[in-house]
Protein backbone atom coordinates (compact mmCIF):
# COMPACT_ATOMS: atom_id res chain seq x y z
CA UNK A 1 0.00 0.00 0.00
CA UNK A 2 1.46 3.55 -1.17
CA UNK A 3 2.45 5.02 2.67
CA UNK A 4 0.26 8.28 2.54
CA UNK A 5 -3.16 5.74 1.77
CA UNK A 6 -1.83 3.73 4.64
CA UNK A 7 -1.66 6.96 6.97
CA UNK A 8 -4.91 7.91 5.91
CA UNK A 9 -6.34 4.13 6.52
CA UNK A 10 -5.02 4.15 9.47
CA UNK A 11 -5.84 7.98 10.61
CA UNK A 12 -9.48 7.04 10.18
CA UNK A 13 -9.51 3.97 11.68
CA UNK A 14 -7.86 5.87 14.94
CA UNK A 15 -11.00 8.73 14.96
CA UNK A 16 -13.67 6.20 14.78
CA UNK A 17 -11.80 4.26 17.87
CA UNK A 18 -11.75 7.64 19.13
CA UNK A 19 -14.47 9.14 18.65
CA UNK A 20 -16.16 6.00 20.42
CA UNK A 21 -14.66 6.01 23.67
CA UNK A 22 -14.14 9.12 24.37
CA UNK A 23 -17.27 10.27 26.32
CA UNK A 24 -20.56 11.91 24.26
CA UNK A 25 -19.90 15.75 24.74
CA UNK A 26 -23.73 15.58 26.33
CA UNK A 27 -22.16 13.41 28.96
CA UNK A 28 -22.33 15.45 31.89
CA UNK A 29 -19.99 17.47 33.14
CA UNK A 30 -20.27 18.38 29.47
CA UNK A 31 -17.95 21.19 28.94
CA UNK A 32 -15.03 18.88 30.60
CA UNK A 33 -15.87 16.29 27.95
CA UNK A 34 -16.54 19.27 25.06
CA UNK A 35 -12.99 20.54 26.13
CA UNK A 36 -11.73 16.63 25.93
CA UNK A 37 -13.35 16.31 22.21
CA UNK A 38 -12.19 19.32 21.19
CA UNK A 39 -8.66 18.93 22.23
CA UNK A 40 -8.32 15.42 20.67
CA UNK A 41 -10.65 16.41 17.14
CA UNK A 42 -8.18 19.55 16.42
CA UNK A 43 -6.86 18.70 13.22
CA UNK A 44 -3.84 15.89 14.60
CA UNK A 45 -2.04 14.10 12.27
CA UNK A 46 -1.96 10.76 14.67
CA UNK A 47 1.41 9.73 13.92
CA UNK A 48 2.35 8.68 17.42
CA UNK A 49 -0.74 6.02 17.54
CA UNK A 50 0.19 4.87 13.80
CA UNK A 51 3.84 4.05 14.85
CA UNK A 52 2.21 2.00 17.53
CA UNK A 53 -0.07 0.19 14.66
CA UNK A 54 2.60 0.21 12.15
CA UNK A 55 5.41 -1.48 14.94
CA UNK A 56 2.33 -4.19 15.96
CA UNK A 57 2.30 -5.30 12.58
CA UNK A 58 6.06 -5.05 12.01
CA UNK A 59 6.81 -7.46 14.40
CA UNK A 60 3.97 -9.98 12.12
CA UNK A 61 0.71 -9.27 13.94
CA UNK A 62 -2.66 -8.47 12.35
CA UNK A 63 -6.21 -7.03 13.50
CA UNK A 64 -7.15 -4.40 15.48
CA UNK A 65 -6.43 -5.49 18.69
CA UNK A 66 -3.96 -2.92 18.92
CA UNK A 67 -6.33 0.16 18.02
CA UNK A 68 -7.44 0.98 21.94
CA UNK A 69 -3.43 1.22 22.95
CA UNK A 70 -3.16 3.43 19.90
CA UNK A 71 -5.54 5.57 21.37
CA UNK A 72 -4.45 6.12 24.50
CA UNK A 73 -1.37 6.74 23.04
CA UNK A 74 -2.79 9.72 21.04
CA UNK A 75 -4.81 10.65 24.49
CA UNK A 76 -1.96 10.81 26.44
CA UNK A 77 0.11 13.12 23.52
CA UNK A 78 -2.85 15.64 23.20
CA UNK A 79 -2.55 15.91 27.45
CA UNK A 80 0.74 17.33 26.67
CA UNK A 81 -0.41 19.71 23.85
CA UNK A 82 -3.07 21.50 26.29
CA UNK A 83 -0.88 21.94 29.41
CA UNK A 84 2.06 22.81 27.25
CA UNK A 85 -0.12 25.64 25.14
CA UNK A 86 -0.82 27.10 28.62
CA UNK A 87 -0.17 30.43 29.92
CA UNK A 88 2.16 29.35 32.44
CA UNK A 89 3.77 26.94 29.59
CA UNK A 90 4.41 27.92 26.08
CA UNK A 91 1.39 30.27 26.54
CA UNK A 92 0.20 29.66 22.79
CA UNK A 93 -3.25 30.89 21.88
CA UNK A 94 -3.64 28.96 18.45
CA UNK A 95 -2.79 25.18 17.79
CA UNK A 96 -3.19 23.99 14.04
CA UNK A 97 -4.66 27.17 13.52
CA UNK A 98 -7.40 26.71 15.84
CA UNK A 99 -7.87 28.67 19.57
CA UNK A 100 -5.77 26.42 22.12
CA UNK A 101 -8.08 25.00 24.43
CA UNK A 102 -7.48 27.23 27.11
CA UNK A 103 -8.74 30.12 24.71
CA UNK A 104 -11.47 27.73 23.83
CA UNK A 105 -12.43 26.82 27.05
CA UNK A 106 -10.89 28.73 30.00
CA UNK A 107 -7.53 27.88 31.76
CA UNK A 108 -9.07 25.51 34.75
CA UNK A 109 -11.14 23.81 32.11
CA UNK A 110 -7.99 23.53 30.15
CA UNK A 111 -5.96 21.80 32.82
CA UNK A 112 -8.74 19.63 34.05
CA UNK A 113 -9.17 18.32 30.39
CA UNK A 114 -5.30 17.33 29.96
CA UNK A 115 -5.67 15.62 33.51
CA UNK A 116 -8.74 13.62 32.32
CA UNK A 117 -7.38 12.74 28.57
CA UNK A 118 -4.16 11.51 30.64
CA UNK A 119 -5.72 9.15 33.16
CA UNK A 120 -8.52 7.89 30.83
CA UNK A 121 -5.22 7.00 28.46
CA UNK A 122 -3.98 4.47 31.49
CA UNK A 123 -7.75 3.32 31.77
CA UNK A 124 -7.22 2.28 28.26
CA UNK A 125 -3.98 0.78 28.83
CA UNK A 126 -5.53 -1.01 32.35
CA UNK A 127 -8.29 -2.39 30.31
CA UNK A 128 -5.81 -4.13 28.08
CA UNK A 129 -4.22 -6.01 30.59
CA UNK A 130 -1.15 -4.94 30.18
CA UNK A 131 1.24 -3.22 32.85
CA UNK A 132 4.14 -2.80 30.66
CA UNK A 133 3.25 -0.76 28.02
CA UNK A 134 1.80 1.23 31.02
CA UNK A 135 4.93 1.16 32.68
CA UNK A 136 6.93 2.42 30.05
CA UNK A 137 4.65 5.24 28.78
CA UNK A 138 4.57 6.31 32.63
CA UNK A 139 8.41 6.43 32.24
CA UNK A 140 8.50 8.06 28.95
CA UNK A 141 6.10 10.80 30.02
CA UNK A 142 7.19 11.40 33.43
CA UNK A 143 9.60 13.56 35.28
CA UNK A 144 12.77 12.05 33.31
CA UNK A 145 10.68 11.77 30.24
CA UNK A 146 8.37 14.11 28.39
CA UNK A 147 7.83 16.35 31.87
CA UNK A 148 11.52 16.51 32.48
CA UNK A 149 12.14 17.93 28.95
CA UNK A 150 9.54 20.31 29.09
CA UNK A 151 11.05 21.46 32.57
CA UNK A 152 14.49 22.16 31.29
CA UNK A 153 12.50 23.40 28.16
CA UNK A 154 11.01 26.61 30.40
CA UNK A 155 13.52 27.28 32.50
CA UNK A 156 16.17 27.79 30.23
CA UNK A 157 13.74 29.77 27.84
CA UNK A 158 12.69 32.02 31.36
CA UNK A 159 16.68 32.11 31.65
CA UNK A 160 17.76 33.26 28.25
CA UNK A 161 20.46 29.88 28.81
CA UNK A 162 18.46 28.19 26.19
CA UNK A 163 22.00 28.01 23.99
CA UNK A 164 23.51 24.83 23.86
CA UNK A 165 23.58 21.83 21.98
CA UNK A 166 23.05 19.87 25.62
CA UNK A 167 20.09 21.71 26.26
CA UNK A 168 18.53 21.25 23.00
CA UNK A 169 19.57 17.48 23.07
CA UNK A 170 17.87 16.75 26.32
CA UNK A 171 14.19 18.82 25.49
CA UNK A 172 14.29 16.83 22.07
CA UNK A 173 15.26 13.16 23.56
CA UNK A 174 13.08 13.98 26.65
CA UNK A 175 10.26 16.27 25.26
CA UNK A 176 9.68 14.68 22.22
CA UNK A 177 11.73 11.39 21.89
CA UNK A 178 10.70 9.89 24.91
CA UNK A 179 6.73 9.49 23.67
CA UNK A 180 7.55 8.09 20.23
CA UNK A 181 9.88 5.47 21.33
CA UNK A 182 7.04 4.40 23.59
CA UNK A 183 4.52 4.40 20.99
CA UNK A 184 6.74 2.26 19.19
CA UNK A 185 7.62 -0.24 22.08
CA UNK A 186 3.82 -0.78 22.77
CA UNK A 187 3.52 -2.22 19.60
CA UNK A 188 5.75 -4.17 19.96
CA UNK A 189 5.51 -5.78 23.68
CA UNK A 190 1.65 -5.79 22.67
CA UNK A 191 2.59 -8.14 20.34
CA UNK A 192 4.32 -10.28 22.69
CA UNK A 193 7.70 -9.15 20.84
CA UNK A 194 11.73 -10.81 22.42
CA UNK A 195 13.61 -7.90 23.58
CA UNK A 196 15.66 -7.35 20.41
CA UNK A 197 12.71 -6.31 18.73
CA UNK A 198 11.17 -4.19 21.60
CA UNK A 199 14.29 -2.53 21.82
CA UNK A 200 14.90 -2.26 17.88
CA UNK A 201 11.45 -0.31 17.87
CA UNK A 202 12.48 1.62 20.82
CA UNK A 203 15.13 2.73 19.49
CA UNK A 204 13.43 3.51 16.04
CA UNK A 205 10.77 5.70 18.21
CA UNK A 206 13.25 8.01 20.07
CA UNK A 207 15.20 8.67 16.93
CA UNK A 208 12.59 9.08 15.11
CA UNK A 209 11.68 11.48 17.69
CA UNK A 210 14.35 13.54 17.17
CA UNK A 211 14.41 13.91 13.92
CA UNK A 212 10.98 15.06 14.05
CA UNK A 213 11.67 17.91 16.11
CA UNK A 214 15.01 18.60 14.30
CA UNK A 215 12.51 19.23 10.81
CA UNK A 216 9.78 20.84 13.13
CA UNK A 217 12.81 23.55 14.07
CA UNK A 218 13.77 23.79 10.25
CA UNK A 219 10.09 24.57 9.32
CA UNK A 220 9.25 27.20 12.38
CA UNK A 221 13.19 28.64 12.36
CA UNK A 222 13.41 28.00 15.66
CA UNK A 223 15.44 25.75 18.68
CA UNK A 224 18.36 23.86 16.94
CA UNK A 225 18.45 26.19 13.83
CA UNK A 226 19.38 29.48 16.19
CA UNK A 227 22.52 27.18 17.74
CA UNK A 228 23.40 25.21 14.58
CA UNK A 229 22.17 26.99 11.34
CA UNK A 230 20.31 25.19 8.81
CA UNK A 231 22.60 23.09 6.52
CA UNK A 232 23.59 21.78 9.90
CA UNK A 233 20.16 20.64 11.25
CA UNK A 234 19.09 19.29 7.81
CA UNK A 235 22.34 16.93 8.10
CA UNK A 236 21.64 15.79 11.81
CA UNK A 237 18.09 14.84 10.94
CA UNK A 238 19.14 13.30 7.59
CA UNK A 239 21.94 11.45 10.05
CA UNK A 240 19.32 10.33 13.07
CA UNK A 241 16.62 9.26 10.36
CA UNK A 242 19.21 7.15 8.98
CA UNK A 243 19.93 5.84 12.45
CA UNK A 244 16.05 5.15 13.14
CA UNK A 245 15.56 2.99 9.90
CA UNK A 246 18.92 1.02 10.64
CA UNK A 247 16.96 0.06 13.64
CA UNK A 248 14.30 -1.97 11.80
CA UNK A 249 16.83 -3.66 9.60
CA UNK A 250 15.58 -6.83 12.42
CA UNK A 251 12.05 -6.77 10.83
CA UNK A 252 12.89 -7.29 7.39
CA UNK A 253 10.41 -6.23 4.97
CA UNK A 254 8.04 -6.14 7.42
CA UNK A 255 9.55 -2.51 8.49
CA UNK A 256 8.71 -1.36 5.35
CA UNK A 257 5.87 1.00 6.56
CA UNK A 258 7.62 2.37 9.73
CA UNK A 259 10.74 3.26 7.48
CA UNK A 260 8.62 5.14 4.85
CA UNK A 261 7.09 7.05 7.23
CA UNK A 262 10.15 8.07 8.77
CA UNK A 263 11.22 9.24 5.35
CA UNK A 264 7.95 10.73 4.77
CA UNK A 265 8.14 13.14 8.07
CA UNK A 266 12.14 13.76 7.21
CA UNK A 267 10.82 15.46 4.40
CA UNK A 268 7.67 16.75 5.51
CA UNK A 269 7.30 20.96 5.38
CA UNK A 270 4.47 21.69 7.80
Amino acid sequence: MDIKKYIAKKRKLIDKALDKRLPPAKTTPKVIHKAMRYAVFSGGKRIRPILTIASFEACGKKGDSIVPIACAIELIHTYTLIHDDMPCMDNDDLRRGKPTCHKKFNEAIALLAGDALLTFGFQLFSDSGNIEIAREVSRAVGSQGTIGGQVVDITKTQTGELKTNRDLDYIAKNKTGALFGAACEAGAIFSNAGKKKIQALGDFGKNFGITFQLVDDLIDKDGYIKVYGADHVEKMAGLLNKRAKDSLKIFGAKGAMLSEIAELILHRKS
